[in-house]
């Protein structure tokens, strides 16, 4: 078993939140934003890869996207792999750069995305109580171990309640916020 350290669950939990804040930025707001499309994989060289490693993503206008292929033969692969990715999205080709205007949110697309956010955000809730499981574990066996006391295991396991809190919270304030945002409030 893994003998307690604080440091190291703090920075499992605060990487929860992290991974909450990049999950979140891939949600579309009505807004243009480049990490929209970086989930994408597109199907070149005969191979799967990230539309990153073929093609410049740009936001040129508040409502629109561009994307610079940087091998002309692989606009047509990124173009599909546009289309099929489910956002939405419809590609206009001018033979050299795909252009991508953001369609306005309907309603029920602003709930379902905002439903998605708070999936995402228990998620990340779920992932920072099993660090603290594991913090938790790690305490019960050191004090087994007679490495630390029955006192101190206890006051251990209140710093670590109260940094799993202040983390839920923080992560609870991203998923609101972009809540907020997706929702247009």
């Amino acid at each position: 078993m893994a003998k307690y350290d604080k440091a190291d669950l703090e920075r499992r939990m605060r990487g929860a939140v992290e991974a909450l804040r990049h999950d979140l930025s891939g949600l579309r707001t009505g807004r243009a934003n480049t990490a929209l499309l970086e989930p994408i994989m597109v199907t070149v060289y005969g191979s799967s890869m990230p539309i990153t490693q073929v093609a410049t993503i740009s936001a040129p206008e508040p409502r629109m996207l561009s994307v610079q292929v940087w091998d002309k033969s692989n606009i047509g692969p990124v173009e599909k792999a546009i289309r099929s990715a489910g956002l939405g999205l419809n590609p206009i080709n001018d033979g050299n750069t795909l252009r991508l205007p953001i369609p306005d949110l309907t309603e029920d697309r602003r709930k379902e995305l905002a439903k998605l956010a708070n999936q995402y955000a228990e998620k990340a809730r779920i992932a920072i109580r099993n660090v603290r499981r594991d913090g938790m574990e790690a305490l019960k066996a050191d004090e087994t171990k007679k490495e630390i006391s029955e006192d101190d295991r206890k006051r251990s396991e209140a710093d670590v309640q109260k940094l799993t809190d202040e983390v839920i919270k923080a992560a609870d304030e991203v998923a609101t916020h972009k809540e907020k945002e997706i929702l247009g409030k």
